[in-house]
């Protein structure tokens, strides 16, 4: 029975491949009918396999991408995985993903930053059967990018397209290596753009693509039917455990404002305008009459003499859009300031009193008591504040979602108004305390008109 059964597949399987073999390749008129493998021919080559080795117990290579633990309920960041014994072999571990070779010269190629993560050794393998051992050139793990640089010749690179030009229904091929099967070419469209919330990321402002990512694909390229880059594919949502339609990649501009950063100073820092915001509700907008099909982000604190400020901004203001890209939600709006180079100007249309409104923002270092909190206490760290003069309370006015001080309680717009039961005139003496404290902290705290105390 089951020499019939194979056999029977076999013949199953010659037929297709002959029926395949027969498919025309011009209509009725002579004409060529429409392929992606031109434009792949060109593409293909640019996208590399990536393989890391560091010394843990041995496993399953899919099982070390965080990109499949995070969407299929694999052990990963919440739920360590088991030690192995100490009298137990300690083994090289091999862990599967993706890259794009984005500049052939200098063999520069971007994946994303947990693919590489804790990796002792990195090996970048070409459609050419060639390997190398890349060299870390630096990573942005709020954004998840990674650079690598690797000694070879003869390579191919991807163009960048300008993702912002992007629009929903948009044709989208991804490309990259899933389950270590080699080399897979999906196709779709761009879904959606500007996904953010999702508390994948530390800034996100995702594309959203039905072309089918799976584990393996993280760092691959997304691209448009050009074969330029338009994305990292770095994610996807998998409640049922398969791909059901639902992928993010991150966007070219913001991959490549990372990328600069990190080959011109082998690191990001990400500056800040001196404002503190909040998503709008159905009641706000009917508060704030706002017109049907506008909307934005308001601004509910401004650093005192902070860039914002300067430049005109006021409380109550709605932020439209930051540099020609609309803003609908904070984290939106902070990846948006995120990718702008520090000393550089964000144009930002502001809607106030049912009029529009343009002002040019000067993106700034985050001030210097801000920095230094994250020295005094790693709690703090992610962490930014501004103080309030009419509150008389220090406010958070940025936090990463998976920072210590998150993970503590404390929450973006939460008013600090007091510490070990000191009251704070001033950012400064937020500062004095925190550093003087050799116990933890007891910050009072207050949060849409409740007050509670958090300990740190």
């Amino acid at each position: 029975m089951k020499l019939m059964t194979r056999f029977g597949a076999c013949l199953l399987l010659a037929a297709s491949l002959n029926a395949a073999a027969a498919l025309p390749t011009h209509d009725s008129q002579n004409q060529p009918l429409p392929s992606l493998a031109p434009m792949l021919q060109q593409v293909n080559p640019a996208v590399v396999n990536i393989a890391t080795f560091s010394t843990r117990q041995a496993a399953s290579p899919l099982m070390n991408d965080p990109f499949f633990r995070r969407f299929f309920s694999m052990p990963g960041r919440n739920h360590p995985q088991p030690q192995p014994q100490s009298e137990a072999p300690v083994k090289r571990q091999q862990s599967a993903g993706s890259g794009v070779i984005v500049d052939a010269d200098k063999g520069i190629v971007i994946t994303n930053h947990h693919v590489i993560k804790g990796a002792d050794e990195v090996q970048v393998s070409l459609i050419d059967g060639r390997s190398f051992t890349a060299r870390v050139k630096g990573g942005d793990p709020d954004l998840d990018i990674a650079v690598l640089e690797i000694d070879a010749e003869d390579l191919t690179e991807i163009p960048l397209a300008n993702s912002d030009g992007l629009k929903v229904g948009d044709f989208a091929v991804a490309i990259g290596n899933p389950f270590g099967l080699g080399q897979t070419v999906t196709t779709g469209v761009v879904s959606a753009l500007g996904r953010s919330g999702l508390g994948i990321e530390g800034y996100e402002n995702f594309i959203q693509t039905d072309a089918s990512i799976n584990p393996g694909n993280s760092g691959g390229a997304l691209v448009n039917l050009r074969g330029e880059l338009i994305g990292i594919n770095t994610a996807i949502i998998s409640p049922a455990g398969g791909n059901v339609g639902i992928g993010f990649a991150i966007p070219t501009n913001m991959a490549r404002a990372s990328v600069d950063q990190i080959l011109a100073h082998g690191r990001v820092e990400r500056g800040m305008i001196g404002v503190g915001i909040q998503d709008i509700t159905p009641q706000l907008r009917e508060a704030f009459a706002l017109d049907r099909g506008v909307f934005g982000v308001l601004v509910t604190n401004l650093s005192k003499n902070g860039p914002a400020e300067k430049a005109g901004l006021q409380v109550g203001d709605i932020i439209l859009s930051v540099n020609g890209n609309s803003s609908r939600s904070t984290s939106q709006i902070r990846s948006q300031i995120g990718v702008v180079t520090i000393g550089d100007e964000a144009d930002l249309v502001v809607w106030r009193d049912g009029d529009e409104m343009a002002f040019s923002v000067e993106v700034a270092k985050l001030e210097d008591t801000q920095q230094e909190l994250g020295r005094l206490s790693p709690v703090f760290k992610g962490v930014s504040f501004a103080y309030d003069e009419r509150e008389n309370a220090v406010q958070v006015v940025h936090i990463e979602p998976r920072s210590p001080a998150a993970q503590a309680g404390l929450r973006k717009d939460d008013r600090i108004v007091s510490v070990n039961r000191k009251r704070l005139p001033d950012l400064d003496t937020f500062v004095a305390v925190a550093k003087a404290s050799k116990q933890p902290l007891l910050m009072q705290v207050e949060r849409q008109g409740r007050y509670f105390f958090i300990a740190v």
